[in-house]
């Protein structure tokens, strides 16, 4: 059963004239709550303010979105919780009123802990756009996503998406890791893709322990050549990757010390 709450409200819809609607006109962080706390909520935060930032929406005080996800999680211990800010509601036509007000969405779903299991993955035709200034941000545009799912064989987990230029960027839902010997790499994601919260997790806890990640352009063929791939997102997990469908590829190397630390402990610490 859905809880949510609509600019402070407990209700379940939002007006047919929201942009969020209308043109998927705002931002959206999804968050795992573990012990009735949701985890990783700072870089979430971080995120959705520069999301709105990026949008010129302006972005609900970080209290308020606390107070009102902690009304819902009184009374659970572990969901997913949802926040949606959009621009707010508008007239038809792209450009909105300077008085427009902002649209705040807080929901909450049940959830359980991941599988933590390999899984197996398939290789996109889904090709991603290039925006710049949109890189990075989770906002509520996720049509590439949506047709890339609708295509995924039923057999695979997730399937990784490339750039119009054949680079890896993402799967449809996590960032990914690539794992050669000792040293991780992870797209570098300045044209498209979504900057996650686990994946500057990782990236910050591998630069601590003097293993520093490098963000690069890759290819399939980097994929291919490396001794074993990783999926991460906040609500999945780290996911070692067990075989790509379509490719002869099999993990040939233990895990990296780095996805072993935060694989055991990422939603022990919420």
């Amino acid at each position: 059963m859905i809880q949510s709450l609509v600019n402070g409200k407990p209700q379940h819809q939002v007006s047919i004239l929201d942009r969020g609607l209308q043109f998927g006109d705002g931002v959206f962080e999804t968050l795992a709550v573990v012990n009735h706390r949701p985890c990783l909520w700072q870089y979430h935060m971080q995120r959705l303010q520069l999301g709105c930032e990026r949008l010129g929406i302006p972005c609900p005080e970080e209290s308020l979105l606390l107070s009102e996800s902690r009304q819902l999680l009184e009374s659970t211990a572990q969901a997913v919780l949802k926040i949606i800010v959009t621009r707010g509601e508008s007239k038809r036509g792209y450009k909105a009123a300077s008085s427009t007000t902002p649209t705040r969405i807080i929901s909450v779903n049940s959830w359980r802990k991941p599988d933590p299991s390999p899984v197996t993955v398939a290789v996109s035709q889904q090709r991603l756009g290039d925006n710049p200034y949109l890189a990075g941000i989770k906002h509520l545009n996720r049509l590439e996503q949506v047709m890339a799912r609708q295509t995924c064989p039923e057999e695979a987990y997730d399937a990784l998406m490339l750039d119009q230029q054949n680079h890896l960027i993402e799967g449809i839902m996590h960032n990914v890791f690539i794992q050669k010997s000792q040293q991780l790499y992870t797209p570098i994601l300045d044209h498209c893709g979504v900057a996650g919260v686990l994946r500057r997790t990782i990236m910050e806890r591998a630069e601590a322990l003097s293993m520093p990640v490098l963000e690069s352009r890759l290819g399939m063929n980097d994929v291919l050549q490396g001794d074993a791939l990783y999926l991460c997102n906040s609500l999945s997990g780290i996911r070692a990757v067990s075989a790509i469908i379509g490719h002869d590829w099999q993990p040939s190397k233990s895990r990296h010390p780095v996805i072993d630390q935060l694989t055991a402990e990422i939603f022990d610490k919420c």
